[in-house]
């Protein structure tokens, strides 16, 4: 698939419905080179993979982040449980470290949550978005199709007539002729 994203397929999609040439005899029907409709609608359901890959890689990075910052966390309690140990055992400096790794850690479990209210927002977003454009540009090809049916049955029903009505006429003129 060429760099266009699922949202910019919609938009030419609709495009062409939007800009299609009137059927004969009718306002609200209308020709569409239903190849290349299909195309765009094929590229739409392989770029819906595409948007879920990119969702679950931002989920994956906040994944890979709150682990690497609770590794940093741990590294920085032991370093200081270590330096307060080491240097001096005062009950106050190691009530500090703690203190002030609870803090880390406290930090992190936020920006962690966060980030991931943030990404469950985005994902849900364009999952929604995605299916209204796909169910409006569905609705729009099904209303051209009944569109298009009773055009062709009204064109067919008026030939018909047509037809009889000149057989009438041939048979009445050679009648007249005997």
């Amino acid at each position: 698939m060429a760099s266009r994203d699922v949202e910019n397929l919609i938009d030419m999609l609709y495009d062409m419905i939007n800009d299609a040439k009137n059927a004969p005899l009718s306002s609200e029907k209308c020709v569409l080179d239903r190849d290349a409709a299909l195309d765009l609608l094929d590229e739409i359901r392989a770029g819906l993979p595409a948007e879920l890959k990119r969702a679950q890689d931002l989920i994956q990075a906040k994944t890979d982040y709150v682990n690497s910052a609770r590794r940093e966390v741990d590294r920085m309690m032991q370093k200081a449980e270590f330096d307060a140990k080491s240097k001096v055992s005062d009950s106050e400096v190691i009530a500090a470290a703690r203190e002030r790794a609870h803090e880390i850690v406290q930090r992190a479990e936020d920006r962690s949550n966060e980030m991931y209210r943030v990404v469950n927002e985005y994902t849900e977003d364009a999952l929604r978005r995605t299916e209204e454009a796909i169910q409006a540009a569905l609705e729009e090809v099904k209303d051209s199709r009944v569109k298009f049916r009773a055009a062709s049955a009204a064109r067919r029903q008026k030939d018909r007539e047509e037809l009889s009505r000149n057989a009438k006429k041939t048979d009445k003129n050679a009648d007249e002729t005997l």
